[in-house]
């Protein structure tokens, strides 16, 4: 039991040390569910801001509808699409843009990826606060509706795929590759 404490203290101060992402659901039911992410990169919030409008840079290629993220792009602006070209002539959009405050604060309404076929509404947000010369960065995704079998089944998945894009974003600044 002692060794099993031990071990469950060391992972956080672990992450604390190395930077990663803190993940987590933050509230999952039938209904919908919420996934944060809460991590810090070492660069000023212009630069953060900068970044997440490039989400082709960063962004996962493996999560994409196309197969390569340099086809997506958000418009920073209310009313802006983040969209995806696809081979063909054809798109996707994944997100509207309701919120932006340049430096601060970004939001999307819209279903990514498989959500998109199922009866759910949701809001993916980034929030940027200066840290000691670093950036704070929160990104909650909230989802609510319906889907076969419960939502909350999802909230793992999607905590994961959202987990690994918000750890792309943090390399992809501090580094200029997101892998």
């Amino acid at each position: 039991m002692q060794r099993k404490r031990i071990v469950c203290l060391a992972i956080p101060a672990l992450m604390a040390i190395v930077g990663v992402a803190r993940a987590e659901v933050i509230d999952a039911q039938p209904g919908g569910f919420t996934v944060r992410d809460s991590f810090t990169i070492a660069a000023p919030p212009a630069r953060v801001w900068e970044a997440l409008a490039k989400v082709g840079a960063w962004w996962d290629p493996a999560h994409t509808y196309s197969g390569d993220a340099a086809n997506l792009r958000i418009e920073l602006r209310p009313g802006g699409f983040w969209q995806e070209t696809l081979p063909g002539g054809g798109g996707a959009r994944h997100m509207v843009v309701v919120n932006v405050q340049p430096g601060k604060l970004l939001r999307t309404e819209g279903a990514l990826g498989p959500l998109q076929a199922l009866g759910v509404t949701a809001h993916l947000t980034w929030t940027l606060e200066a840290a000691d010369g670093a950036t704070a960065v929160t990104q909650t995704y909230d989802v609510g509706g319906h889907a076969p079998g419960g939502l909350d089944k999802l909230a793992p998945t999607v905590d994961r795929v959202l987990g690994e894009q918000a750890a792309r974003l943090k390399r992809y600044v501090e580094t200029g590759a997101p892998k």
